[in-house]
């Protein structure tokens, strides 16, 4: 991931891959406990800068049905962020082999959607320690606020992986992984994740897409403003599960 960018790439995209969105449903519990997470983050630096978002795919083959719905959410991310002084989103994916790319940063979700559109899932195996490096890079160039990882399975060593976690954990990055499908062992793994880098985790499968589109925006609007924009947030929308998260909010201002 710190490769130096090629300008011959194809599509904005920077050499050192990919795939896409369904699976495992989330249980009422798992989402509370998501909310919970998001509730407790610390409050942005108040220094009225955009915020900045690294929007990380799995494009390996398994992923591709799903791969359409993920270019239409992240839409929603930048329309619920505008009014927050808006978000600036990189995509990174990963597919094939040893395939990993980072677009340039984008501020509005035309220019990001046609960048996905242009990305055709591969065969391959995972890779999202070299996802956690590129950030580690990336943040000591100008802070990343959040990392939002879509995937469905988990081939690395634990181990290395969990060290870059938890330097993002000490950098004070969350990650925030969405995991599609029952597979234990990515499972396990997105969990330490989240729990290294002070993110969290949430299952969903191809029957919650409308509740992933919630949950994705409630993260972007916490990298665009912190836990006040958030709640605020979650007072002007009507969804179900961000009605959750407001209520839960509200509960732990109140201890």
């Amino acid at each position: 991931m710190t490769a130096p960018r090629d300008p011959k790439t194809a599509h904005g995209l920077t050499s050192p891959g990919g795939r896409d969105m369904t699976g495992g449903e989330s249980a009422p519990e798992e989402i509370d406990a998501f909310m919970s997470k998001v509730r407790a983050m610390p409050k942005s630096d108040g220094t009225g800068r955009r915020g900045r978002l690294v929007f990380a795919l799995d494009a390996t083959a398994s992923r591709g049905p799903t791969w359409d719905r993920a270019c239409h959410i992240q839409a929603e991310m930048f329309h619920q962020t505008a009014a927050l002084g808006g978000l600036d989103v990189q995509l990174v994916f990963y597919r094939g082999f040893g395939e990993c790319k980072a677009s340039k940063w984008y501020s509005g979700p035309q220019a990001l959607a046609k960048v996905m559109t242009g990305v055709g899932c591969l065969g391959g195996q995972t890779q999202l320690g070299r996802i956690l490096k590129h950030t580690i890079t990336e943040t000591g160039r100008e802070r990343v606020n959040a990392v939002i990882f879509v995937g469905d399975a988990f081939e690395e060593d634990i181990d290395q992986v969990c060290h870059h976690a938890g330097e993002l954990g000490v950098l004070g990055v969350p990650v925030f992984l969405f995991h599609e499908g029952g597979d234990p062992l990515a499972a396990r793994a997105f969990r330490q994740i989240a729990q290294l880098t002070n993110g969290a985790y949430c299952p969903f499968d191809a029957g919650s897409a409308d509740r992933l589109k919630e949950l994705l925006a409630a993260v972007a609007v916490y990298a665009a403003g912190g836990r006040k924009a958030l709640l605020e947030f979650g007072r002007r929308s009507g969804a179900e599960g961000v009605r959750l998260l407001t209520s839960q909010i509200a509960g732990g201002a109140r201890r």
